[in-house]
C-alpha cells in the first residue's frame, strides 16, 4: 500500500501540468484566431506581432489608456499615447477586449458551476440549470427596456436577480431538505417563468435598436464587447477567484454531508448561503457581460474533476485555467465557422451542453434515480 500513494500523487500533478498546458494552449491559438480574423485582414503572424508590440508592453501608460478607458486618462493627466501602427490599434482597441471579456466569462461560470455542485451536493447543478442565469437575465432587460437611465447598475441588478431566482428554486426545492431532482426541478420551474418574462418584455420596446441588444443578451453573444466590458466584469472576477479558492476546504467540508460537517463544527446554512453568494456574483458578472450563455458551468467542473480529482483546491485551479479555454475556443468558432456572419457564443455552448448533458445521463445511470 505505501507504494500506491506516490503513484496517485505524481499521477494528481501530472494531469493538472497536462490540463494547464493544454488549457494554455487553447486559450493562446483562440486568442490569435480572433485578433487575426475581421473585416481588416490580417495574418496569425501579424496578430502576433501586434498583441505582442513593444510600443504598448514597454509604456504602461498605454496599458492603462486601454484598460481604464481614454476619457479617465485624460482626467488624471496621463501622457499621450505614443503613435502604434494601425494593426495594433485595431487589435488592442477592438478584438482583444473580447477575448479577454471571454476568458473571464469562462473563469466565472466555471467557478460558480462548481460552487453550485458542492452547495447543493448536486452533479447536474450550475448557474444556467438551477435558474440564476435566467433570473439575472431577466433583471437585465428590465434595466435595458423599462429602466434604462440606471445603466451602469447593470452587473448589481443581474447579482440582484440571480439571488432571487436561487432563493425561489431553493424554496420550492425545499421539502424537510432538497435532493438533486428536486433542485434540478425547480430551477426548470423558474428558468421557464423567466423566459417567459423575457418574451413579454420584448412587446414594451419601442426602440428597434434597444430590443435587437435585449435579444442579443437572451442568446448569449460577445459581438461588440470592447474594453468597457473587461472593466465590468474584471473586478467581479477577480473577488470571485479569491473568494473561492479561500473557501475550498469549506466546500469539501459541504460535500461531506449536513451531519458530518456540523460534527466538525460548521455552521452549514451559514456557509452554505455564503458561497451561494459568490456562486451568484460569479455567474451574475458574467450575465451583464455577455448574456445567458449555458452549460459552461455544468461541462467544465466535470471535465476537471475527472482530471484532478474532488478536491476543491485543485477542482477550483483547473477551472481557473479550463473554463477561459473552453469559453474562448467556443467564441472563435462561433465568429469563424459562418465568417463574415457571428453567430452567438451562447448557441455554441448550448449545443455542446447538451450533448454534454446526454452524455452524462447516459454515464451516470444513477442520476434521478430515488
Amino acid at each position: 500500500m505505501t507504494n500506491v500513494k506516490p503513484i496517485v500523487l505524481r499521477k494528481g500533478r501530472g494531469s493538472m501540468r497536462l490540463l494547464i498546458a493544454a488549457s494554455l494552449t487553447i486559450v493562446l491559438i483562440a486568442a490569435i484566431a480572433q485578433t487575426a480574423a475581421g473585416s481588416y485582414n490580417m495574418s496569425w503572424r501579424e496578430a502576433w506581432n501586434a498583441l505582442t508590440d513593444a510600443g504598448v508592453w514597454r509604456h504602461p501608460a498605454v496599458l492603462l489608456r486601454f484598460l481604464l478607458g481614454e476619457a479617465f486618462a485624460r482626467a488624471h493627466g496621463f501622457a499621450e499615447m505614443q503613435p502604434l501602427d494601425t494593426t495594433t490599434l485595431i487589435v488592442w482597441n477592438v478584438r482583444l477586449p473580447r477575448v479577454l471579456t471571454a476568458l473571464m466569462v469562462g473563469i466565472n461560470l466555471a467557478f460558480s458551476g462548481s460552487i453550485f455542485q458542492a452547495v447543493t451536493r448536486n452533479e447536474l447543478a450550475s448557474p444556467y440549470l438551477l435558474g440564476v442565469s435566467s433570473g439575472a437575465g431577466l433583471a437585465i432587460l428590465v434595466v435595458l427596456v423599462l429602466y434604462p437611465a440606471l445603466g451602469p447598475l447593470i452587473p448589481l441588478a443581474a447579482m440582484a436577480g440571480g439571488t432571487l431566482a436561487f432563493l425561489i428554486v431553493y424554496a420550492i426545492a425545499w421539502n424537510r431538505g432538497t435532493s438533486p431532482v428536486r433542485l434540478v426541478l425547480g430551477g426548470v420551474i423558474v428558468g421557464a417563468i423567466a423566459g417567459s418574462l423575457q418574451t413579454g418584455i420584448f412587446f414594451l420596446a419601442r426602440d428597434i435598436s434597444v430590443m435587437q441588444n435585449a435579444l442579443a443578451w437572451t442568446v448569449g453573444s460577445l459581438t461588440g464587447a470592447d474594453w468597457r466590458q473587461v472593466r465590468m466584469i474584471l473586478p467581479w472576477t477577480i473577488i470571485t477567484v479569491v473568494l473561492g479558492l479561500s473557501a475550498s476546504r469549506n466546500l469539501d467540508v459541504l460535500l461531506l454531508g449536513e451531519a458530518n460537517a456540523r460534527a466538525l463544527g460548521m455552521a452549514v446554512e451559514r456557509n452554505r448561503f455564503l458561497l451561494a453568494a459568490v456562486a451568484i456574483m460569479a455567474a451574475g458578472s458574467s450575465v451583464a457581460v455577455a448574456g445567458l450563455v449555458g452549460f459552461v458551468g455544468l461541462i467544465v467542473p466535470h471535465v476537471v474533476r475527472s482530471l484532478v480529482g474532488s478536491a476543491h483546491r485543485r477542482l477550483l485551479v483547473g477551472c481557473l485555467f479550463a473554463g477561459p479555454a473552453l469559453m474562448t475556443s467556443a467564441d472563435a468558432f462561433a465568429r469563424l465557422i459562418a465568417s463574415p456572419v457571428q453567430i452567438p457564443v451562447g448557441i455554441v455552448t448550448g449545443l455542446l451542453g447538451g450533448v454534454f448533458f446526454l452524455y452524462l445521463m447516459r454515464q451516470r445511470r444513477e442520476i434521478g434515480k430515488p
